[in-house]
């Protein structure tokens, strides 16, 4: 073996090697600069705001315990941002007991912060946001610049930080004059793309972070500034002076069929028995509306997108005391099965505000928290105050309990139409199953099968003598389909034509879910049975129109197959052109006018009949092979959404409920067509 292949193969054998030399630890702003998803739950731009959410929660802490009733966010065109609060300001000078600058602690040090004795009596924060010590240091972190000013009435103090490090070191101090004196934090500072892939945070974002801050800190006013293309600023701002109750009552506007109830929880417990007892308040509101639905969480000002324990606790609650109430009413029909949340849910604007001294978060985004007592706390609560609420408010409580049942009863019904669905558009293909005219092949691969759509009966007949049986099925189509861009699904699923396609599909269908609930059945792309599905009709206006039709119901139905080219057209010949050549007769098939044209130049002065082709129904088998079937030598155009919006619009135009514009379009193209009809 020559020497420098021997030196790259001891090379390659010494970096492959996994010894005690291999292990190494993130030291300093690399812990999150190299893996910022473990720290904010995302590389990408939701990770990004996060960082944000981070800073912004240190402001809302100091609102909260009092300091300062006014948070200004401001987001500039080079996507920095600026947080401006006027709470007692951040420390940042020396801290003798841990022998290091404040500011070093804060936004150089993980797990360093004022907030983990919030259980204890007279501690700083109460009810705290921020508990990890993480945030302004993970954000400082993962961060191009930022600039941290900090105010206690007479000082104004300035550290400087970039790509994670301080710029100086030094904690720059100077004297506030008269007409600057205020107390706060100020943070201004510019994601880093080094870290994040994205840091496009978008105005919208903000826009509804704080105005969820706004809901559940009442009297905080949030302001929002953001710099337009010009360089100029729009600014907006967020107030609810009484919290959820102003946001129950703006939800539902007039549509409410109970008023807005307000209730205030204050206790405290465990989450165990060996745990440290800790305080929780909460502040519940609700009502019933028909128009409008919404439960939202909050725990010490963090939006709980995904609940935890409030979400258990009120499923539990509302479920239990609902049910009782209908029990004990005779409200169920004999043997009728029990609500569950959903039929609840389906008529309920709730919103929950809480706030606990110890607060366990799945994770650092705080997105769900899982405190055992303060489920347990939060179900007896609602449990007790809605059995009250039934006794003292009977006319509130009938029209709860009515609609739940409403409510309830349209469910089962659409989950028995569902099932039924379900069932008729993914039975298998067999002979106690069968599809009315549906041919088969013998290939079990759909890697290789190809299912062709054909027009009518005879088309049917020609196709199945002419194709390749081991590989190529066929189902026919019976007249015009129905329009699916224009009908509901109701009318859709109830076409045999429609349902029968699907069937043989096999792969379920795409619903709209802001008009249908349900899957029914959901879209499983490895249950398509095809590798192609292919239509073929003829190529007259007839064959146009049915083509378009079933392009109009993959397009509502099953877009995902239009995305993986799954879908085809065969052309169809327009011409037969006979020749006499050696004896013998030869066709020459021509699939549009310029061909016909070629075909002819090439003939020159042989004599030869032309022909218009006949439809499908009409073709010889070889003739069908070797047009449309056979894969070496027919012609497939793939369908493909190339520009889903274009076709949207071409689609409604000519085939949906957009009248004016096809009345547009037929004065400015009909004149086109005026030449083939017979006036």
């Amino acid at each position: 073996m020559p020497q420098d292949n021997m030196d790259k193969d001891v090379k390659k054998a010494s970096a492959q090697k996994y010894d005690d030399r291999s292990i190494r630890a993130l030291k300093g702003a690399d812990r999150v600069r190299k893996r910022p998803a473990v720290i904010f739950g995302s590389d990408g731009l939701e990770g990004c705001q996060h960082s944000y959410f981070e800073i912004l929660s240190n402001s809302v802490d100091e609102a909260r315990e009092g300091h300062g009733n006014e948070i200004l966010t401001i987001l500039y065109k080079d996507h920095s941002i600026t947080v401006d609060d006027h709470g007692r300001g951040v420390p940042l000078g020396f801290n003798k007991k841990e022998d290091r600058w404040n500011w070093d602690l804060i936004y150089c040090e993980m797990y360093a912060g004022g907030k983990y004795d919030n259980n204890q009596e007279a501690s700083s924060y109460e009810y705290s946001l921020g508990t990890n010590g993480l945030g302004a240091c993970a954000t400082q972190y993962s961060s191009e610049f930022m600039d941290v000013y900090s105010y206690d009435g007479k000082m104004e103090r300035h550290i400087a930080f970039k790509k994670g490090a301080p710029v100086t070191g030094v904690l720059e101090e100077r004297e506030l004059e008269r007409r600057e004196k205020r107390t706060g934090t100020v943070i201004h500072w510019k994601p880093d793309k080094d870290v994040f892939t994205d840091i496009n945070i978008t105005p919208e974002f903000i826009r509804d972070v704080l105005h969820r801050q706004s809901v559940v800190n009442a009297g905080v006013s949030f302001v929002f500034k953001y710099q337009n293309d010009d360089k100029t600023f729009t600014e907006e701002r967020f107030l609810y002076p009484n919290g959820i109750s102003d946001y129950i009552a703006e939800t539902v506007g007039d549509t409410a069929k109970t008023e807005p109830v307000l209730w205030h929880l204050e206790t405290q417990g465990r989450d165990r028995e060996d745990k440290p007892e800790y305080k929780l308040k909460a502040d519940f509101s609700f009502c019933t509306s028909t128009a409008v639905n919404k439960i939202e969480y909050y725990h010490n000002s963090s939006y709980l997108e995904y609940g935890g324990s409030p979400d258990r606790a009120v499923k539990s609650a509302f479920t239990f005391a609902i049910d009782k109430y209908l029990k004990n009413n005779g409200k169920y029909n004999k043997s009728e099965a029990k609500i569950t949340f959903q039929d609840v849910a389906d008529c309920l604007v709730f919103v929950s505000n809480s706030f606990s001294t110890m607060t366990s978060y799945e994770n650092q985004t705080k997105k769900a928290i899982n405190n055992t007592f303060i489920y347990e706390a939060m179900n007896e609560f609602l449990r007790y105050n809605l059995e009250i609420y039934f006794i003292e408010h009977p006319t509130e409580a009938e029209t709860i309990a009515n609609q739940v049942l409403i409510n309830k009863r349209s469910r089962e019904s659409a989950e028995t139409q569902r099932l039924s669905i379900k069932k008729k558009l993914t039975g298998t293909i067999d002979i106690a199953n069968r599809v009315e005219k549906f041919v088969n092949c013998r290939s079990k691969d759909p890697n290789v099968r190809e299912l062709y759509i054909v027009e009518g009966d005879s088309a049917l007949t020609s196709c199945k003598l002419g194709r390749s049986a081991e590989m190529q099925a066929i189902i026919p189509v019976r007249g015009k389909t129905l329009n699916c861009l224009k009908a509901d699904y109701d009318r859709i699923f109830k076409s045999e034509i429609i349902t029968d396609l699907l069937r043989v599909i096999g792969c379920g269908v795409e619903l709209d879910t802001k008009k249908v609930k349900s899957d029914i059945p959901p879209f499983d792309i490895d249950s398509l049975r095809w590798s192609k599905i292919i239509i073929c009709t003829d190529a007259d206006e007839d064959g146009f129109q049915i083509r378009t039709l079933l392009l109009t119901m993959f397009y509502r139905l099953l877009p995902s197959l239009l995305r993986e080219q799954r879908v085809y057209i065969a052309e169809t010949p327009l011409f037969e052109i006979t020749v006499k050549e050696k004896g013998a007769d030869k066709t020459y098939f021509a699939y549009d006018e310029y061909e016909k044209s070629d075909i002819l130049k090439e003939l020159g002065n042989k004599k030869y009949s032309i022909q218009r082709s006949k439809g499908l129904g009409e073709n010889e088998p070889d003739m069908m092979w070797q047009t449309t079937m056979n894969p070496a030598t027919r012609r497939l155009i793939a369908v493909t959404p190339t520009d889903a919006k274009r076709t949207e619009e071409i689609f409604d135009t000519l085939l949906g409920d957009n009248l004016p514009a096809r009345k547009e379009f037929i004065a400015a193209h009909g004149k086109e067509y005026m030449k083939d009809l017979d006036v």
